[in-house]
């Protein structure tokens, strides 16, 4: 009899087994010599699913390529939203120059004009004041 080595049988208690050791015999299946003179067959190269008769699963090379897809859009319309508004801050940006360089037009031609001599004394006038007669000359004493 075999000795069961720190194992618990089924009444929990430790020591020999009821199980005998069997002398360990020869396989059941003998090999058979290998023949030289047959040709070896070429092995097959397919992958194990083909030649299991399996295919493999398209839904998730379908929704993937779907995702990448769907990202690759995304990406493409946030590129177009941001090009469309850099378009529209640059045509703000343009007529507000415009703008401005009219307003600089105008107050270079407002002081062009008022700067003047004649605008001067018209405004003068204007005031009530008149323009002088001639110079009074006073005798030093």
């Amino acid at each position: 009899m075999a000795v069961q080595a720190g194992g618990l049988g089924r009444s929990g208690v430790r020591g020999m087994s009821s199980a005998a050791a069997l002398p360990r015999s020869a396989p059941a299946v003998q090999p058979r010599p290998r023949m030289d003179s047959a040709p070896a067959i070429a092995r097959r190269r397919a992958r194990t699913a083909v030649r299991a008769g399996r295919q493999a699963n398209r839904v998730g090379i379908l929704l993937g390529a779907i995702a990448i897809v769907f990202v690759l859009g995304f990406f493409s319309l946030a590129q177009t939203v941001q090009v469309s508004t850099t378009a529209v801050d640059i045509d703000r940006l343009t007529n507000q120059q415009a703008g401005l360089q009219g307003q600089r037009q105008q107050v270079i031609s407002d002081l062009n004009r008022l700067g003047g001599a004649s605008a001067i004394r018209k405004l003068g006038i204007d005031l009530g004041l008149d323009q002088l007669g001639d110079p009074l000359i006073v005798p030093a004493r």
